[in-house]
């Protein structure tokens, strides 16, 4: 299925909204103490069994090549190992209170000055509905948040929503890599490359030792994509660029099916809330996933 270039340009966009509304379920201390309660105690035990838990109990090996950038000893000191102290449903309804509260504390509860709750419960109409025009062919961790109720409440439905768009658009990312050759390390140099992140702390986040990292650093020079500083050259600012127009392009179908006038509309509820969360303080503006927000 092709959509209009106007589509393709709008998944970028929509992304700078979204993720940070999805992002809190990683940073904010409330999302960590549900995770806790429910019996995921250590922040990585909390983020593979939340992000994991709409696949259901699953093991290692599936999240490792899902998630796509972490190192397969890291995934396995976490799963399957946490569901002997809480289950996947438990799991999910952590993550859903615990970042439903760290929106509220955002000022998104509907009394904030960043959404009134008309504006509240539009976005989370709208956000739902995009959600559901997700195309889940080949994109597990979409389609697993996709089949997923709609949750009571304005806030929690508008997390989900941002949640099944987010994942959607990662499936699609990592399809585009493993259709190009990136693996895991080299894609995390490029994003390094780029300015979008920290390469130290990616590198210790995502479980590679040195030997690994520098293989992957070596992948790109070999490739002509970095020179020997670690910069991009032309050639790697094409693939770079290559790379992220292909991941709109695999991300567009949501926002073609919402339409242009719906799609501008939730773009403008989302911004102030996006703002919002970053102003919280606990969402890194430039973080592993590389979102850089119009320089906020």
């Amino acid at each position: 299925m092709t959509v209009p270039d106007i589509a393709v340009q709008t998944a970028r966009a929509l992304w700078a909204e979204l993720e940070p509304v999805h992002d809190v379920v990683y940073f904010a201390p409330e999302a960590r103490a549900a995770a806790e309660a429910a019996g995921f105690r250590g922040f990585w035990r909390g983020y593979f069994a939340m992000r994991a838990a709409p696949l259901g109990p699953v093991g290692a090996a599936p999240v490792t090549a899902a998630f796509h950038g972490f190192h397969p000893s890291m995934v396995a000191r976490a799963l399957p190992g946490v569901w002997s102290l809480g289950t996947s449903d438990g799991a999910l309804a952590a993550r859903l209170a615990g970042s439903a509260a760290a929106l509220r504390r955002s000022g998104l509860d509907g009394a904030g000055p960043a959404a009134d709750p008309a504006a509240l419960r539009r976005a989370a109409e709208l956000a739902w509905a995009a959600a559901g025009e997700v195309d889940a062919d080949g994109r597990v961790l979409a389609a697993a948040n996709a089949a997923l109720p709609r949750p009571d409440g304005d806030l929690e439905a508008l997390w989900q929503a941002t949640t099944t768009l987010r994942e959607h658009r990662g499936d699609g990312h990592v399809a585009v890599l493993v259709a190009r050759g990136v693996g895991p390390v080299a894609a995390h140099h490029l994003k390094i490359a780029a300015g979008e992140t920290d390469g130290e702390w990616l590198r210790t986040a995502r479980g590679f030792d040195p030997d690994a990292w520098a293989a992957g650093a070596e992948d790109l020079r070999a490739r002509g994509w970095v020179d020997a500083t670690g910069a991009l050259t032309a050639a790697g600012a094409d693939e770079h660029d290559e790379i992220e127009r292909l991941t709109d392009r695999a991300a567009a179908r949501p926002w073609d099916a919402l339409g242009p006038e719906r799609t501008a509309e939730l773009a403008a509820l989302l911004a102030p809330m996006a703002t919002a969360v970053l102003a919280a303080g606990d969402v890194p503006v430039h973080g592993p996933v590389g979102l850089v927000r119009d320089g906020r």
